[in-house]
């Protein structure tokens, strides 16, 4: 039961069938009730005309044994003085409730006396007499009442009219209800049989459409099922023609894998290149001990140490770009670029330093290795001279580093930023190193929330653009080490 409630076209079922049950219950309800006031309001009217009639016909001092309204079918009538004592009922009245009196046949001796006194009022002046007042508006109950041997339920209206000759008499007339429990019955009974087949349809329409809807969702499940146990994430996830949520899903599952598959091949063609340039410095230097070994006359100390250095610094780069690849994020300390850039710049006999203090937030060992890297590329190409300049522009500050070389064509000024890149194929690795610099460079100016390009010098050769936000407005990031 639990795994049949636990996917989403199930629960989306039973949800939508609890909705609409939830609201053909509440509108049900509402119906019956309103059609039962109505149907018992109509019936209400109809037992007021009664009463009314008989009313008006007291009022006129119409006899008891003559008034018309005692005689009509289905229709009970009580009459009651104002000591609640019946003076007429109708004639085939048996039982009744629900009027305030249970009686149905009149008191001995009342209807006698009143018969005496229409004789009496008969030898009189009929004008002597003024017609009775009916007061306006009636009161309800329900009852029963039993006609013939028939007992019906009743809506009984009380109407009060003040007689010359009788004093204030009650009349009691009632209605049937039998239309209203009918009609309420029949609605009923409609409802208990049409509702479980409309939240039938409802659930199965429901089920039909959902499970129509997440069709692509499993499709999507089972092709990322595929990728994961092949581990091919050239596939992809199948994309629906629509522009709903599941399409976008698709869209952006697809754009995720892309992204994955660039930074696994990214991460094979860093290892593959990793492993190559390694491997020139190891060998020579493996080469190296093997003939000292063999010949320590033969040592070339100074290769020796020139070959570690060159592996320890490479080591330091790869270490260096693991941890960016990592997402490391830089710590917000305060660095003044002026001061770094004259610290950097120092010793290098070629380098100018041009520099207003500037500050921004950052990794001041990580900044560092950035303006060492631009100097160190700009001295391997630079002519006479390198400068260096530091400003405020906007809500930004630009490091520029500029040489007068040969400079890099527009169509290189990107891929030089790439790992592992060298353009000049005749350059010696050890003049031009591993290719690392420029790649470490831009990486770590994007951690700073910045940005490291490429241009034209004013003096014709390379200009590398360091863009980093103004201390207090950098975007938010975590704080991380301080490390080179």
């Amino acid at each position: 039961m639990s795994r049949l409630f636990g996917s989403v076209r199930s629960r989306a079922t039973l949800g939508a069938t609890l909705v609409v049950a939830v609201a053909l219950v509440a509108a049900g309800t509402a119906l019956l009730l309103s059609l039962r006031a109505n149907l018992t309001g109509e019936a209400g009217t109809r037992a007021e005309r009664s009463a009314q009639a008989v009313a008006s016909e007291l009022a006129a001092r119409t006899p008891l044994d003559k008034l018309s309204g005692l005689d009509a079918e289905d229709t009970p009538v009580q009459i009651t003085d104002e000591d609640g004592v019946l003076l007429a009922a109708s004639e085939d009245l048996e039982r009744i409730t629900g009027t305030g009196t249970a009686e149905v046949t009149p008191a001995p001796g009342r209807s006698d006396a009143d018969d005496d006194r229409d004789g009496e009022d008969d030898d009189r002046d009929d004008d002597s007499l003024d017609p009775g007042e009916i007061t306006p508006g009636a009161s309800y109950t329900n009852g029963t009442a039993t006609i013939d041997g028939d007992t019906e339920d009743y809506r009984f209206a009380a109407v009060e009219v003040e007689t010359p000759d009788r004093g204030r008499l009650t009349v009691h007339a009632g209605a049937p209800l039998a239309a209203e429990h009918s009609a309420v019955g029949t609605a009923l009974t409609a409802m208990l049989i049409g509702f479980p087949l409309l939240l039938g349809v409802v659930a199965a329409v429901t089920w039909l459409v959902t499970g129509r809807a997440l069709r692509p969702v499993e499709g999507i499940r089972r092709e990322m099922a595929a990728i994961t146990a092949s581990e091919d994430l050239r596939r992809r996830v199948p994309e629906p023609a629509t522009h709903d949520e599941i399409a976008r899903l698709a869209r952006t599952t697809n754009a995720t894998l892309a992204a994955l598959e660039a930074s696994v091949e990214r991460q094979r063609a860093f290892v593959a290149d990793a492993s190559h340039e390694l491997r020139s410095p190891i060998a020579s230097l493996r080469t190296q001990l093997e003939v000292a070994a063999a010949h320590p006359e033969l040592l070339d100390l100074d290769g020796a140490v020139e070959d570690t250095v060159r592996l320890q610094n490479l080591a330091a780069d790869l270490l260096l770009l693991a941890r960016l690849d990592a997402g490391e994020r830089p710590a917000g300390t305060r660095v003044d670029l002026a001061a770094l850039a004259r610290e950097t710049a120092a010793g290098r006999e070629r380098v100018t330093v041009e520099a207003e203090p500037v500050e921004v937030s950052g990794s001041r060992g990580q900044l560092a290795r950035v303006l060492a890297n631009l100097l160190d590329n700009a001295e391997r190409h630079a002519r006479e001279r390198i400068t260096v300049t530091v400003r405020r522009e906007g809500g930004e500050a630009v490091v520029g580093v500029a040489d007068d070389g040969e400079g890099v064509a527009g169509a290189d000024r990107e891929r030089i930023f790439e790992r592992f890149v060298r353009l000049d194929a005749a350059r010696s690795r050890d003049d031009g190193g591993a290719g690392l610099g420029l790649a470490i460079a831009r990486d770590v100016a994007v951690r700073h929330g910045g940005t490291l390009t490429a241009g034209a010098a004013p003096a014709g050769g390379a200009l590398f653009a360091l863009r980093l936000p103004l201390a207090g407005r950098e975007p938010g990031h975590a704080p991380g080490l301080d490390r080179p």
